[in-house]
């Protein structure tokens, strides 16, 4: 069994920081109590000092046992302090523990100042002490002090401690099997992608996630789950190249193998036939050429070693070139083909080898994909950009497949690929050429009827990157 090492690192740390947050409200909320009844018990050993300093200076004899009445009723103890220092007791009275009177606050009591601190005995007990002066007319004739006990407080305290502790333990038990419960939940997900990718590494891209949510965690297997359908597609996509190129290649070699030994055997009969056998030696060997190109040219992109010979120059030209150099395919397809070009067309800046490569690429599967009907380049000239298209009213191209025919080994409809044959290089090549060239390629498509390309080239940007030059 794995350990779910995310969940642990995301509940420890959820743990940890639950019992920062307890201990510390913890000890807030025990200072907060232990400051209030200190406060309240201060307050009241001060008022009833007060109260038991203004009756002995009344100088009633039944003053003193009064006092010690009501000291006795409000579980204080009161300590007289004569004129020389001394602490009066009653007769039989047992002598009291007086540690806690020092010199120098008696000094301060008789010479007429209040004094007031905290002690605690040997046992730990705590006292909350206060000394008042007794005026006889202008003098300080004797004191007092009012020892209250602050052992009532201390056990609240305690119990408010034990209270605090139970209730923090309560919830930190009851946290952690949230957090638990709460790891499991937020890191299955983050486990299921990890399988998963587990799965991709070992070449199973057919695999797929299970995507509930729509937060981040839901945004990251749909991410997964669109990398795996972009790599299961070029698997496929470059198993039909393989296949496909090694048919395209074997094709052209066997013309070129068996016309060659039948020209070298001297197995024709007249001239006619021998031009005609080195004819079709030729035609094979130009379109072995050009899957040789097309693969060089793959091969230099994906190492990003194309450099282009950039100048400016007239697409009218260009266009022109390119379409003598398919009117033969054209004609022997009976496909008519047609141009329209603007008179006045701004010069732009380009590859011209570049530039014509990417009018026979579209040429030609124009040509390839058109049965019957037309190819119609269209050149126009606006202010702010020059367009080139290339329409034919060939069998089209579907919306599901639209947004792939640009990615290399790309072939539309692999069931007919053997029909019009072609490597699925010819438009990857097309789109990289006019991007380093700073333009951009649309495909218009619609089944039965035909397909659109269009180039466009932007002045402005064109004209900026020569000032800069």
């Amino acid at each position: 069994m794995s350990i779910n090492r995310i969940g642990l690192k995301l509940g420890a740390a959820v743990i940890v920081l639950m019992i920062v947050i307890l201990v510390s409200s913890g000890l807030a909320v025990d200072r907060l109590f232990t400051n209030f009844y200190d406060a309240q018990m201060k307050d009241n050993t001060q008022e009833i000092a007060a109260h038991f300093a203004t009756m002995a200076e009344s100088n009633d004899t039944s003053s003193q046992s009064m006092i010690r009445a009501f000291a006795k009723f409000s579980d204080v103890k009161v300590f007289w302090l004569n004129d020389e220092g001394r602490i009066l007791t009653l007769p039989r009275e047992k002598q009291p523990n007086l540690s806690f009177i020092r010199s120098r606050d008696t000094r301060r009591l008789l010479s007429g100042h209040s004094v007031a601190f905290q002690n605690h005995d040997v046992h730990g007990n705590r006292f909350y002490v206060v000394g008042k002066p007794i005026q006889i007319g202008e003098t300080t004739g004797s004191a007092i002090y009012i020892v209250s006990s602050m052992k009532k407080i201390d056990d609240s305290l305690q119990r408010l401690r034990n209270l605090l502790v139970l209730s923090g333990l309560g919830a930190f038990f009851l946290a952690l099997g949230m957090i638990l419960i709460m790891s499991k939940l937020l890191s299955r997900p983050l486990l299921r992608m990890q399988q998963m990718t587990d799965k991709m590494a070992k070449g199973n891209w057919d695999t797929r996630l299970q995507v509930g949510s729509r937060d981040e965690i839901g945004m990251l297997g749909h991410s997964i789950n669109d990398l795996a359908a972009s790599l299961q597609r070029y698997r496929d996509t470059r198993r039909a190249f393989f296949s496909n190129i090694s048919h395209e290649l074997r094709t052209p070699v066997t013309y070129l193998q068996g016309y060659a030994k039948v020209l070298t055997d001297g197995l024709v009969d007249s001239d006619k036939e021998k031009k005609q056998y080195l004819s079709i030696i030729y035609q094979e060997s130009v379109r072995l050429e050009h899957l040789i190109n097309d693969l060089f040219d793959l091969s230099k992109m994906e190492e990003g070693q194309i450099k282009l010979n950039m100048e400016w120059m007239d697409l009218k030209i260009t266009i022109k070139t390119a379409v003598q150099k398919v009117k033969l395919k054209a004609e022997s397809k009976r496909l008519s083909l047609q141009l329209d070009l603007q008179d006045q067309v701004p010069l732009i800046r380009g590859d011209r080898k570049r530039m014509e490569q990417v009018l026979l690429n579209l040429l030609e599967n124009a040509i390839r994909y058109t049965e019957k009907g037309s190819v119609l380049v269209r050149l126009t000239g606006k202010k702010e950009a020059t367009v080139l298209s290339v329409s034919d009213t060939g069998i089209g191209i579907s919306k599901e497949e639209l947004p792939y025919i640009f990615e290399r080994f790309y072939r539309v409809e692999k069931s007919r690929a053997r029909e019009y044959g072609g490597t699925g290089l010819g438009l990857s090549i097309v789109k990289k050429y006019v991007e380093m060239q700073d333009g951009t390629v649309r495909v218009d498509s619609q089944m039965g009827v035909g397909t659109t390309f269009t180039l466009i080239f932007t002045h402005e940007k064109k004209q900026r990157r020569d000032g800069m030059k």
